[in-house]
């Protein structure tokens, strides 16, 4: 299959690299191709510099956000919260028809608030939107062409794409969306990722509940002093 991953953060890059090994062509979409190219330190997540890492993996393309979509079969979207419906409404032609497999949460960085929550790496990110609508549903609303799945928000994209690595894979994954077939396909690759329990929480809806998990999952992952970790749900 072909896929294109939009983003080229570290889970955008674990997707890849996982997709590569697993025989997928893989195309990373990005807002500028050169100056993805270009960048020679770490992000400020202290990522590597794409060229760098893009060395362990030479058979993976680099293009614009709407050649990559365009190009692709099945679409993981990684992009920023916080500039993710504007970027995926540009190329809604190139995604229109397609499942898109949207794993972003709105955060709003350093937001100015009268009670923050302080963190070990800062003020904890604020959400936007929360309770009353998602990120999953307007990038649906944004996109009625696209069969849009809310999945893997509720961990680490490292650990979405190799859950044996914790807890031997004896722990839960989520989808949310409006298109069976469209939860079929994300139910397939994930099931390649090693996923063995994976519950479908219904309508797209649903994805109001794992954007707000967010917060959550840093709260025990603090008190886990950083640890990665998974959540089950026992039945």
């Amino acid at each position: 299959m072909k896929v294109a991953v939009l983003g080229t953060g570290a889970g955008g890059r674990a997707h890849a690299a996982r997709l590569v090994e697993l025989g997928h062509e893989v195309i990373l979409g990005t807002r500028d191709s050169q100056d993805t190219l270009s960048r020679t330190e770490p992000d400020f997540m202290g990522i590597e510099p794409y060229e760098q890492w893009l060395a362990d993996y030479p058979g993976i393309q680099l293009m614009h956000f709407g050649e990559a979509a365009a190009a692709a079969d099945f679409v993981i979207n990684g992009i920023d919260g916080a500039g993710a419906v504007g970027v995926l409404g540009g190329i809604g032609k190139q995604l229109a028809g397609k499942t898109l497999m949207d794993y972003a949460v709105p955060f709003i960085y350093n937001p100015e608030q009268a009670h923050p929550w302080p963190t070990p790496w800062g003020v904890m990110p604020a959400l936007d939107p929360v309770d009353h609508d998602s990120l999953g549903e307007r990038i649906q609303r944004a996109l009625p062409a696209v069969k849009v799945v809310k999945a893997c928000v509720t961990q680490e994209q490292e650990t979405v794409v190799d859950p044996q690595s914790v807890g031997g894979g004896d722990h839960t994954i989520f989808i949310a969306g409006d298109h069976d077939d469209a939860k079929a396909e994300v139910t397939g690759l994930l099931r390649s990722y090693g996923w063995q329990d994976i519950l479908d929480l219904g309508p797209l809806v649903s994805s109001r509940g794992m954007e707000m998990y967010s917060h959550m999952h840093s709260a025990i992952q603090f008190a886990l002093g950083g640890a990665r970790f998974g959540i089950k749900v026992v039945r």
